[in-house]
């Protein structure tokens, strides 16, 4: 991988979050965490110099890597091709800005598994998500206090709007810790896996938008009861007690103490608000 980025003359940058993997043990326990089937078609975001790429086209059908810095994504077909000359036919490579994608090239992708670059990491996710409903697995790598929060439950103090709207598409749990050494340049905090296993949203029949509007607005300041946080989304405070209450929720309830469910229902009963 230091040789790779010698011959691009690439150093790695915080502002794209590039902190590249270089043990091959941590890439062989990504790859075998996340559980890939023969057939799958996995989705890599910020393959930089492609270590977790060649893992995981040992073991899946085809992979499409999403790579927003022009350097690598121009030169990963080719390491590829030299390193694992046999898979070079299953790797497609989308030069783009993952926040950015609207649509993947080639069959649905079934599985997510990525080193997700630590500035952008819940954004990224929670839009990969939403774009692509045929996932099956997903396996991230994010810093520790993302994955904290990724996979917190009602009531801890980590849990927030990420750990509600990661919910709503799967259910999220810890996958293990991963040291700062493993990586070149090693960061300044320790990272965490994570793991989710997808499944339909709840049933509801608020939209998506309508839901994580809640949400927002629920967590936008902690400590104000759900009554006063959704005043203004509501129009009034009355509002908002009225339809908390035909919701089955407590008005005087905040939202660190809701599951998914409760928001949706929350949003339902917000949409017949007069």
């Amino acid at each position: 991988m230091r040789s790779l980025a010698a011959a691009l003359d690439l150093r790695p940058t915080k502002q794209r979050g590039q902190n590249f993997v270089i043990d091959a043990n941590t890439v062989r326990r990504i790859v075998r965490v996340a559980d890939l089937r023969p057939d799958d078609v996995v989705v890599e975001v910020g393959p930089g110099l492609g270590s977790l790429t060649l893992g995981l086209l040992d073991h899946a059908a085809r992979v499409v890597a999403i790579e927003v810095e022009p350097a690598l994504a121009s030169a990963l077909a080719a390491t590829v091709a030299e390193q694992a000359p046999g898979h070079a036919d299953r790797l497609e490579v989308v030069a783009a800005d993952a926040l950015r994608v609207s649509e993947l090239p080639g069959p649905a992708p079934t599985a997510l598994v990525a080193n997700l670059p630590y500035n952008v990491s819940v954004p990224v996710l929670l839009h990969l998500f939403g774009l692509l409903p045929s996932l099956r697995r997903s396996l991230v790598m994010v810093q520790s206090e993302v994955a904290d929060r990724l996979v917190a439950g009602p009531g801890s103090r980590t849990y927030g709007i990420p750990s509600v709207k990661a919910a709503w598409y799967a259910d999220v749990r810890p996958a293990g810790q991963i040291g700062r050494t493993v990586f070149w340049p090693a960061p300044n905090v320790d990272s965490g896996l994570v793991a989710f296993d997808h499944r339909p949203p709840p049933a509801t029949t608020a939209a998506r938008a309508e839901v994580f509007q809640v949400v927002d607005h629920a967590f936008a300041q902690r400590r104000k009861t759900l009554r006063a946080a959704l005043a203004g989304l509501a129009g009034s405070g009355a509002a908002a007690e009225s339809a908390l209450r035909a919701a089955g929720v407590d008005p005087k309830e905040r939202g660190e103490a809701l599951r998914v469910d409760d928001f949706a229902r929350i949003a339902e009963h917000l949409a017949r608000t007069p």
